[in-house]
């Protein structure tokens, strides 16, 4: 969990360059600019959606409560970990906006971390759930339809 908050606070407070990084390329830096905004408001959806979506059963600790049952619909049918991927995509809006080499970077960390941890939750939710097997076969990890 620390390390977690540690890699969200780098991302949107951590440096974002100094003396010898280059800076974005002026067509690059146009299309991110515009796309920032658009960015952060679907990941910030999604991310809220995931939490709703929960409801009850949302919990700070990776492990699923156990009078829970697993959800597979709205955000859920779309990538099984809608929370991770919603606040990737914030972040990487944010990069966008920052047009920060070195906070992509850390978008490129949180990403690491939440595709690692992403797997231990994923062995106790199919320890939990019998029909998570069948989940995972349907629906993407992090990127809907890709992985």
């Amino acid at each position: 969990m620390v390390l977690q908050m540690g890699l969200i606070a780098l991302v949107f407070f951590g440096p974002r360059g100094g003396e010898g990084v280059l800076g974005w390329p002026e067509s690059v830096a146009r299309v991110t600019r515009l796309a920032s905004v658009p960015l952060m408001v679907v990941g910030g959806g999604v991310f809220i959606a995931a939490c709703l979506g929960l409801g009850r059963r949302l919990t700070a600790l990776p492990f699923p409560k156990e009078s829970s049952s697993l959800v597979q619909t709205g955000v859920y049918a779309i990538v099984r970990h809608p929370i991770y991927s919603g606040g990737l995509v914030l972040a990487i809006g944010w990069a966008f906006r920052t047009q920060s080499w070195l906070t992509l970077g850390y978008v490129v960390l949180l990403f690491l971390f939440f595709d690692l941890k992403s797997r231990r939750e994923e062995e106790w939710l199919t320890q939990r759930y019998p029909e998570y097997a069948d989940y995972r076969k349907r629906v993407r990890k992090l990127i809907p339809f890709v992985y």
